[in-house]
């Protein structure tokens, strides 16, 4: 819990002793914005600001989702990654991708998030979508990282569980045989589309974003001030599962919608979902 920095997770203990956060890349609630062809490389220069000023100038690692989740489906600058992580290995520290939401396909125009981004992490955290629903989660890193576990003890109970594994594997081969990747691509683009078309209409929307089935929009009360519309995407949520679509949210104050819907998603439960977001907004 130490990592994250959303407030849900922090309670009123110590706690995160060594850990340090930059500042969010959002290009819709940052000081730098969509606009700006340098804001990557300027967002990243405050992860350089955290190494100078808050560290000894030597860290162990950096982590990153390569897509923000929770976080409200926040797509990072072009060039973030790539900066932030020359930061980080500069200080002699692992630069690490969780890929727990963005991974498998679901950008639709690369396996992995980090690849949106030019980059190569050092290790890689994976789950969810490697299951299907099963219980697994995985690590990914090189063959020098992983034999430093030869000298420490690593321990867990359900590790390794070979029914788990072969679901994974199970996953793995049915995204490539059924083209999930190729089907993210189609019909997040549908959706976005579609997103786009109803911020046109409902001036609650205050920004569309995300990649293949990893979309978000955020709901200000004006999209001037961007004040955050928290009751207004609460009431959405719960007016679009009385009419049988379950959504998520997200965001610092609750106030962003996700879309991360099964990869196997068709046209008709794509315009499904934008008709009952369209009424939903409606009764906001």
């Amino acid at each position: 819990m130490g990592l994250t920095a959303h407030r849900t997770w922090k309670f009123n203990v110590p706690h995160s002793f060594g850990v340090h956060h930059a500042v969010a890349p959002d290009p819709y609630r940052g000081h730098f914005g969509r606009d700006d062809v340098d804001a990557g490389q300027k967002y990243a220069a405050d992860v350089k600001q955290v190494l100078d000023f808050a560290t000894s100038g030597q860290v162990a690692a950096f982590i990153a989702e390569s897509i923000q989740g929770v976080g409200g489906c926040v797509v990072f600058p072009d060039g973030y990654l790539k900066h932030a992580y020359e930061h980080i290995r500069a200080a002699g520290g692992l630069c690490i991708a969780d890929e727990v939401q963005a991974g498998f396909g679901r950008t639709g125009t690369h396996y992995w998030g980090f690849e949106t981004q030019g980059v190569v992490p050092d290790s890689v955290t994976m789950a969810k979508g490697i299951g299907n629903g099963c219980p697994l989660g995985a690590v990914v890193t090189t063959p020098k990282i992983a034999a430093a576990l030869s000298q420490r003890i690593h321990f867990n109970t359900f590790g390794g569980n070979p029914v788990v594994c072969a679901q994974g594997k199970a996953v793995l081969e049915v995204i490539e045989e059924e083209k999930l990747q190729e089907n993210a691509l189609k019909i997040g683009s549908r959706i976005l589309t579609g997103l786009h078309q109803l911020k046109e209409k409902h001036n609650v929307i205050g920004d569309v974003r995300g990649k293949g089935l990893m979309l978000g929009i955020e709901l200000v009360k004006d999209r001037r001030t961007k004040e955050p519309a928290k009751e207004e995407c609460a009431q959405v949520v719960e007016t679009a599962k009385d009419m049988g679509l379950l959504l998520g949210k997200g965001g610092l104050w609750g106030q962003t919608i996700r879309f991360s819907p099964p990869m196997c998603l068709n046209e008709q439960d794509a315009d499904f979902l934008l008709e009952v977001l369209d009424q939903s907004l409606q009764k906001a």
